[in-house]
């Protein structure tokens, strides 16, 4: 027979312990469909929430890394596009040097074809020294490379190699232009001896823009598996921390259904210690 002491309210000990219990798991579940998140915290699942949030890191980092990348492709592109520019002229210049080596030609017309020249020379001159972003410039008398981040933790980086496209006006110069600045030609002769360099510049400028190409080309190629890559951590992360919310709602009416019993159940037990007070009528 059960001890019906007037102290001690087992009964109702009990309902109230069960009541609390539930009343804890519904606070679990209503935060879990209000954050969407099945691990907010720490105090959560504190390994899984370490692993998010090493996970986070890296995500925030990588939109550093594209940033860098971006600036790094918009310089390329910048020079690409203003080597194949220069490529352009170089090829008008060849035209009018060739016509200007041809030995029937008069005085006259070749002096015209020298001031052509000596105008699409300094529209190199102004191209060249204009084609910076973000204040770099890689096909400038320096040819100064940059660097773009590779990874999150900044221990990788892309090179672009920056290669001089300008008139260098020595032979040594082979990446960019062999002819001087003030290249002029008065005579057959020295239109051929011209045209002898210009048709050099023109291959070395050529090669330089494909390898500034394939320099832009890797850039986007990187920049494409970073984003792909911030995608597949942001996954990850959802999978090890965000609440199933269909689970959660289900959940959440079966906590409410057992909270209320469990309030009939708390005050039946309070209520059973009035049928003491029979015994003494």
């Amino acid at each position: 027979m059960a001890n019906n002491s007037i102290n001690v309210n087992n009964g109702s000990i009990l309902a109230l312990q069960n009541l609390n219990t539930t009343a804890n798991s519904l606070a679990t579940v209503q935060n879990r469909i209000s954050t969407g998140l099945a691990v907010a915290s720490a105090k959560d699942n504190g390994a899984i929430w370490g692993i998010a949030q090493n996970s986070r890191a890296s995500t925030s980092a990588l939109d550093s890394v594209k940033q860098s990348l971006q600036r790094a492709q918009s310089t390329v592109d910048v020079a690409v596009s203003a080597g194949q520019t220069i490529s352009d002229l170089l090829n008008q210049i060849k035209s009018k040097a060739l016509a200007g080596a041809d030995t029937s030609l008069d005085t006259v017309s070749r002096k015209a074809l020298n001031t052509d020249v000596t105008a699409l020379i300094g529209q190199i001159q102004k191209i060249v020294s204009t084609a910076d972003f973000n204040g770099t410039n890689i096909i400038k008398t320096n040819g100064a490379s940059i660097y773009a981040l590779a990874n999150a933790s900044g221990s990788s980086k892309l090179t672009v190699q920056g290669l001089l496209l300008g008139i260098g006006g020595t032979s040594n110069n082979t990446t960019g232009i062999t002819f001087t600045a003030t290249a002029s030609f008065t005579t057959a002769t020295t239109a051929a001896t011209f045209l002898s360099l210009v048709n050099t510049s023109i291959t070395q400028v050529n090669a330089s823009v494909a390898k500034l190409g394939t320099g832009a080309n890797a850039l986007t190629t990187h920049l494409n598996f970073v984003s792909n890559l911030q995608d597949t951590l942001t996954q990850g992360i959802g999978n090890l921390v965000d609440a199933d919310v269909a689970k959660e709602s289900a959940n959440l009416t079966a906590l409410q259904t057992k909270q209320q019993l469990g309030v009939q159940a708390l005050s039946i037990a309070n209520s059973s210690k009035s049928a003491l007070l029979g015994l003494f009528r």
